[in-house]
């Protein structure tokens, strides 16, 4: 069972803060999250993956890829998901203000549901994850609202090196701690690394 296939919907759809890690409740109100123990929570409120990423996938695969196959809850156009850095502060439509988290690391149930041979090996290597985002301000958005940057950190920690970092390349794991917008479990994490 996998809440990975969201489907787009017609009208608004309700953002907020959700519960704490592990009660299963995502960022986007009808969303459902299965595996509790690795998605949801304030962190991982909503996912978000650019459509141009999602393109490049399309033709390397030779097949149609809708918004909402990887299992993001935000398709974005325009916006360079990789490149945005740790904290950087996205207002969507009028209401809704999201802060970039982390990026998504694959796990087997995403390679199952694509059926793609190798898929975890080469998703990491293209180290195009797509971002985690936090909820700072509630509200509704709905498909084609604008999404635009509104606040970005000083430091050069993007999702694509905060990827690269926590999958292929550990010796970038020291910069990771230059943002103070990481996650702290993910900062426990890489300083239990770096220590070893």
């Amino acid at each position: 069972m996998t809440g990975i296939d969201k489907r787009p919907v017609d009208g608004p759809v309700l953002v907020l803060v959700p519960g704490p890690e592990g009660t299963a409740p995502t960022g986007i109100a009808g969303d459902v999250v299965c595996d509790v123990r690795v998605h949801g929570g304030p962190d991982k409120a909503v996912y978000a993956y650019a459509r141009e990423d999602l393109d490049r996938w399309a033709a390397e695969l030779g097949r149609e890829l809708s918004g909402g196959i990887f299992g993001e809850n935000l398709t974005t156009s325009g916006l360079d998901v990789t490149g945005a850095r740790i904290g950087e502060r996205w207002r969507v439509g009028g209401e809704v203000l999201l802060e970039v988290a982390s990026p998504r690391i694959p796990c087997r149930t995403f390679a199952a549901w694509l059926g793609e041979a190798g898929w975890m090996r080469r998703f990491t290597e293209r180290a195009e994850p797509g971002a985690y985002l936090r909820v700072l301000r509630t509200g509704s958005i709905r498909a084609g609202d604008p999404v635009e940057v509104v606040h970005s950190p000083a430091h050069d920690v993007t999702i694509g090196l905060a990827f690269r970092a926590l999958t292929a390349e550990p010796e970038l794991l020291p910069r990771l701690l230059a943002a103070d917008e990481l996650p702290e479990r993910t900062k426990e994490k890489v300083r239990a690394r770096i220590s070893r």
